[in-house]
């Protein structure tokens, strides 16, 4: 049923972002932006209204309760200390902290699970790059929250990418049904799979899914062809090292633990199109019957002006087929996240330090004009942990 908000908004003729619409920034100096985003077509801008510190000083995930009154930030400070921070999200997308716990630092990304009282999750997972585990601790945080549970992971011998000399895990994600949490390992070529025990918290291992050799899975997104069911459900991975997108079925075992088998790889760039030296693969998304995946560090379209690739999803098999790639109108994009009217795709671009908001068509998938465009903070330097981190509708 259509909203109050747009049933008004279609009666005056007017889309559904002329009243305005929120967005987080993070950014590696360690602040987190309130930007809003105003108008449409050739008549949108993008303003930054406030900031707020308090996650550290290596902020480089945000993450978003289901019900957008909470964001959760992750630390990804090396030096042995790091914080895990929560925020309220206020009216024009004002943050304000609500808890903070120490940790050790080196986190990527984080995501909230289980049954509890804070915004209806119990306990949140993150993962450590470097240090190869994944930790958890209980919700709401505090100065007196410790670790949960602590999972160290390991690996008989390097993979064949030279980055790939320990386990790397990139991710932590829940799956659509909350009973399973998923974890890319860069550095193993595992989609490593944990089943939840919403009241405890516990994550107990289950058998991974295996990337091929290489591929250094980094991310993850889920569809289904049919909203709510699990049914025909599908995993995408994006895979920073081998520059690729992954297709897995997933399957429910009566009794047992979800399962997924890939069934595709494709390259991040049209067939015969070679990945320019120092390109990495980073972030992916699924809306509608659409794939997308961004490239870093390939400026195909100009100097600081990299890539983002479509894929289009067939409805009755999950499988994908290349589309084209199109301007991320940023430079080394290391996060995109897009509407949920599927109509703006927002970029973050880490080194240009910019979020750049893009038209999309929901019917089609095509990304269309750049519509707004904002520097957020410094630049960050190429191939460096500085420079804007992430980006993220509040809706």
């Amino acid at each position: 049923m259509a909203s109050f908000k747009t049933l008004i908004l279609g009666a005056l003729g007017l889309a559904p972002e002329v009243l305005g619409a929120n967005l987080l920034a993070a950014h590696y100096t360690g602040k987190i932006f309130s930007l809003s985003y105003t108008g449409s077509g050739k008549n949108a801008t993008l303003v930054n209204k406030s900031s707020v510190g308090g996650c550290g000083t290596l902020p480089a995930w945000l993450q978003l309760s289901a019900d957008a009154t909470t964001v959760y930030c992750v630390d990804e400070d090396w030096n042995g200390s790091g914080l895990l921070a929560s925020y309220s999200v206020g009216p024009g997308g004002s943050l304000k902290q609500t808890g903070k716990a120490l940790t050790s630092g080196a986190s990527v990304h984080g995501s909230p699970f289980g049954k509890g009282v804070d915004d209806g999750y119990g306990f949140i997972a993150t993962v450590q790059y470097d240090p190869s585990t994944l930790t958890t601790y209980k919700l709401p945080l505090s100065n007196g929250t410790s670790i949960l549970q602590k999972l160290k992971f390991n690996m008989t011998e390097p993979g064949p990418n030279s980055r790939q000399n320990a386990p790397h895990p990139h991710a932590s994600q829940l799956d659509p049904t909350g009973n399973y949490l998923i974890v890319p390992d860069l550095g193993a070529d595992l989609i490593r799979i944990f089943s939840i025990n919403a009241e405890t918290g516990d994550l107990t291992a289950c058998e991974p899914g295996r990337a091929d050799p290489g591929d250094g899975p980094r991310h993850g997104a889920w569809w289904a062809p049919h909203s709510g069911s699990t049914l025909g459900q599908r995993l995408y991975t994006v895979n920073e090292l081998g520059n690729s997108v992954s297709a897995w079925t997933v399957t429910y075992p009566d009794g047992g633990c979800l399962t997924l088998k890939k069934t595709q790889t494709l390259a991040t760039y049209a067939e015969g199109v070679k990945p320019p030296n120092g390109s990495k693969a980073a972030e992916v998304h699924v809306s509608g019957n659409f794939l997308y995946a961004a490239n870093r560090a390939d400026e195909t379209f100009g100097p600081q002006n990299d890539s983002l690739a479509t894929y289009s999803i067939d409805a009755d098999t999950g499988d994908i087929k290349w589309v084209e790639a199109t301007p991320a109108h940023a430079w080394f994009p290391r996060s995109f996240s897009i509407n949920k009217a599927g109509t703006l795709l927002a970029v973050g671009g880490q080194t240009s330090s910019n979020v750049a908001i893009i038209a999309r068509d929901p019917e089609t998938g095509k990304l269309g004009d750049l519509l707004a465009n904002l520097r957020v903070a410094t630049p960050g330097t190429p191939q460096q942990e500085d420079g804007l981190s992430t980006v993220v509708w509040v809706e």
